[in-house]
C-alpha cells in the first residue's frame, strides 16, 4: 500500500467547491476574485451558485480557483515543481506546512500584477517568435492548401457540379 497517497495533508481534502468558494468570497469578495483570476463568472452577475456551477464544468477555472485558495487564502508556500504539475486537489502538502492567515489583497495590487503578467507575455512572445520558422510552417500549410485545391478542381468532372457544390443535388 505504499502507492496510496495520503490526501489528508491537502487543505482541499473534504472541502466542497461551494464551501471553498463561499469562504474566499466572504473574505475577498467577487471584485478581488475577478481582478486576480480574470474569470468572468466573478464579474458578470456573480453569485455563489452560478460560480459553483461554472467551476464544476470548467476544469481550468476550477484549478485556478483552487490554487488561489491554497496559495493566497491559506497562504501555503508554493508547491514543488513535481507537485505543481498535479491539479491542486491531488497535491500533497509536506508535513510541517500548515495553512496561515489569508493574504491581504487589493485591486491596486491586482492591476500591478496584471500589468506585470502582460509585460512578461509580450517579452515571451517577442523572444520566441522566429519569422523564418513561422514562415516555413505557414508557407508549407499554404502550399498544401493550394495543391489540395488544384486536385479537387481537376477531379470535378461531374456534370451536375456535385463535386464543387456538395448540396447541388438537394437544391433541385
Amino acid at each position: 500500500m505504499s502507492d496510496e497517497i495520503n490526501y489528508k495533508t491537502n487543505p482541499l481534502h473534504g472541502v466542497s467547491l461551494k464551501k471553498l468558494l463561499t469562504e474566499i468570497v466572504n473574505h475577498y469578495g467577487f471584485d478581488i476574485l475577478y481582478a486576480y483570476l480574470n474569470i468572468n463568472c466573478f464579474k458578470n452577475n456573480p453569485s455563489i451558485d452560478s460560480s459553483t456551477k461554472f467551476l464544476k464544468k470548467t476544469d481550468w477555472a476550477r484549478e485556478k480557483v483552487e490554487g488561489f485558495y491554497l496559495y493566497q487564502f491559506k497562504s501555503l508556500p508554493r508547491a514543488s515543481a513535481e507537485q505543481f504539475e498535479l491539479s491542486p486537489r491531488e497535491r500533497i502538502v509536506p508535513a510541517g506546512q500548515t495553512p496561515g492567515e489569508p493574504a491581504e489583497l487589493s485591486l491596486e495590487d491586482a492591476e500591478q500584477l496584471r500589468e506585470k503578467r502582460a509585460k512578461k507575455a509580450e517579452e515571451w512572445s517577442q523572444g520566441n517568435r522566429s519569422s523564418s520558422v513561422s514562415d516555413k510552417i505557414y508557407g508549407a500549410q499554404r502550399g498544401r492548401r493550394h495543391s489540395n485545391d488544384q486536385v479537387s478542381s481537376n477531379s470535378s468532372s461531374s456534370s451536375n457540379g456535385s463535386a464543387i457544390d456538395p448540396w447541388a443535388k438537394s437544391k433541385k
